[in-house]
């Protein structure tokens, strides 16, 4: 195809035209330093300190917007358990202080399962100064989270961000009530040291966020949170050992939403169970026994009509692995439990005197008592 020179004269007389636009209203959007306008952050609201003074803009810092953002959704909460004079009549005594994070502006508070264990008695301690009494919703010891409701509305709830987004090196600020109500709203920052860290509490194996901001007694409960001041974390563990600084561990929020959500559904949430009561070499040892065997945990008795029963799997007998995972401890075997849901059925390997068996079961809700 050709073009006349009338043609490419009138083409070339257009492009630079549309030049000549592009580049006008490229610098009608910029300033002197080549940053667009419509980039330029509005004037903020001027910030006051306590005195009254304003706060520059180099010290409001995302330390201290998440702070302000979060700090107000922080609470105390004090255990009070019933202890006996030398009487014998009833008295309550403070069994322990931690820290809440208020998550619904009506009330509900998110917390360890371990700050309100054993309580006859929640207090809980508003930022503003209040002092209230609250009801525990539900509580799930397997994963260290509790709910707990006071009666108040119009309160501030925290965001919560998204656990599965954050990144090894980004900051962390932790907020809670170090060492109980003397130091409430306390604000730590440090960095996420590491992320899915696994650790065994309790016979619990537990996914946790590793930072290295500093977290005492009493922050258990409190909240871990971004420099966008999103919750990413509730606090729950400190590893005490002789020359060990800056290992704290929070509890991701992902996983902690999904606790929330079944124990303000059911009050208790649903996981499944195999129905074996079971010893491996370090429980049985415990009891004064000794298991003569390199792999496996050793079946001490079946649960009637349950999953394990109707598979056909029988007392001393030695479970090998579930779906082609090794159960050489009771954790292993509740891990590979844990993994799956209601109604799954799965492969369990068993030693039975000496011959490998292959069973499945399907697995049902842990029985409950009314």
């Amino acid at each position: 195809m050709s073009f006349s020179r009338k043609n490419r004269s009138h083409q070339l007389r257009t492009a630079i035209c549309g030049l000549l636009v592009g580049f006008a209203a490229f610098a009608a959007g910029c300033t002197l330093s080549g940053t667009p306008k419509d980039a330029v952050a509005a004037p903020q609201q001027a910030v006051t300190t306590g005195s009254g003074a304003k706060l520059s803009p180099a010290r409001d810092t995302p330390v201290v917007r998440a702070a302000r953002a979060v700090g107000p959704a922080v609470v105390g909460i004090t255990n009070k358990a019933v202890a006996r004079d030398w009487f014998n009549n009833q008295i309550q005594v403070e069994q322990g202080v931690g820290s809440g994070v208020i998550f619904k502006a009506d009330g509900y508070i998110v917390t360890n399962n371990h700050v309100i264990d054993g309580a006859k008695e929640i207090i809980v301690s508003l930022s503003d100064g209040r002092t209230v009494n609250g009801k525990l919703i539900g509580a799930d010891p397997l994963t260290d989270i509790a709910v707990v409701k006071i009666d108040a509305k119009d309160l501030t709830a925290a965001p919560f961000g998204n656990s599965d987004e954050i990144v090894v090196g980004e900051p962390a600020i932790a907020i809670g009530n170090p060492l109980g109500l003397e130091f409430q709203g306390s604000v730590t920052t440090g960095v996420i040291s590491a992320l899915n860290r696994t650790l065994d509490i309790s016979d619990k194996r537990l996914k946790l966020i590793q930072t290295d901001a500093a977290i005492s007694p009493g922050n258990s409960g409190g909240a871990l949170v971004n420099a966008d001041g999103e919750v990413i974390g509730i606090n729950s563990a400190k590893m005490a050992a002789s020359g060990v600084e800056g290992m704290g561990f929070a509890i991701p929020i992902n996983t902690v939403q999904e606790i929330i959500g079944q124990l303000l559904d059911k009050g208790y949430v649903i996981r499944p169970y195999l129905g074996v009561s079971v010893f491996d070499k370090a429980s049985a040892a415990r009891q004064g026994y000794r298991l003569n065997a390199e792999h496996g945990v050793y079946v001490q008795a079946v649960t009637l009509r349950g999953p394990a029963d109707l598979a056909g799997i029988q007392h001393g007998d030695l479970i090998l692995s579930i779906d082609g995972t090794a159960t050489d401890t009771f954790t292993d075997l509740r891990n590979a439990i844990s993994e799956h849901k209601v109604g799954d059925i799965i492969k369990i390997t068993i030693d039975r005197n000496g011959n490998k068996l292959e069973l499945e079961a399907k697995l049902e809700e842990i029985p409950r008592n009314d």
